[in-house]
């Protein structure tokens, strides 16, 4: 199973659902794990009964909410600590040191740091990743309403003398009314919905999909892709 984080203390729940529905598209069983003291994912992903913590199915998609480590986990899937979780690919939403270190995200192979250019975004996102004792490199994920050589540069500034080592890509969301309207419109109606997205959003998860999984072309992510929009 590959792990895949998501670090910082900005908003990735709905980034993470849609980067895993195009992933569920191209056949490949996919865990997202809230691992977040906010745990917004209880609150936007449907389940019948939600407990403390738990595992819902949505669209394909396997979410597991409560969980910081792997052992917790198994037990409530009623697996043994030796046994292997069966997924191709595991998402993993972090916003504390705690879950980093439980959840061995120094093994995964690719780290995002996700984050806006407000300060309480950028300064907790940095807390978070200070506390880190290996050297990681992660891949900055920037949402703001344009990408200024400015911010990058304080990002840069405010992260100096930190374990971590920023890879030379980028991943820029712009800001805008019509993402924002999409994304609440299709959690009202619990569906993951890419057709009311921006260009630049839906190119984006493409790009993700594309980071991530290796064993796939261009090609097949694109093709996927256009089947989910049929479906729609």
């Amino acid at each position: 199973m590959k792990t895949v984080g998501f670090i910082g203390a900005y908003d990735k729940t709905d980034l993470m659902l849609y980067i895993a529905k195009l992933m569920v598209a191209m056949k490949k069983k996919v865990l997202i794990i809230d691992a977040t003291i906010t745990q917004k994912a209880k609150y936007i992903v449907p389940a019948i009964n939600p407990t403390k913590s738990y595992v819902t199915e949505f669209e394909g998609i396997d979410v597991a909410v409560g969980f910081d480590n792997y052992y917790d986990l198994k037990n409530y899937l009623s697996l043994t600590d030796m046994q292997k979780l069966e997924y191709d690919i595991a998402l993993i939403d972090i916003d504390n040191i705690d879950a980093i270190n439980n959840l061995n995200i120094k093994e995964a192979v690719k780290k995002y740091f996700v984050t806006g250019f407000d300060l309480y975004s950028l300064k907790k996102g940095l807390e978070i990743i200070r506390e880190i004792n290996d050297s990681m490199e992660f891949t900055k994920v920037l949402f703001a309403k344009e990408l200024l050589r400015e911010d990058n540069d304080y990002l840069n500034f405010l992260s100096s003398g930190h374990r971590i080592t920023w890879s030379q890509n980028k991943v820029f969301f712009p800001l805008n009314l019509m993402d924002q309207s999409a994304i609440m419109e299709n959690q009202r109606v619990a569906k993951l919905k890419f057709k009311n997205l921006s260009d630049e959003y839906k190119l984006n998860i493409l790009y993700f999909v594309e980071d991530i999984l290796t064993d796939v072309t261009s090609t097949e992510i694109k093709r996927a892709y256009k089947n989910i929009e049929r479906e729609e």
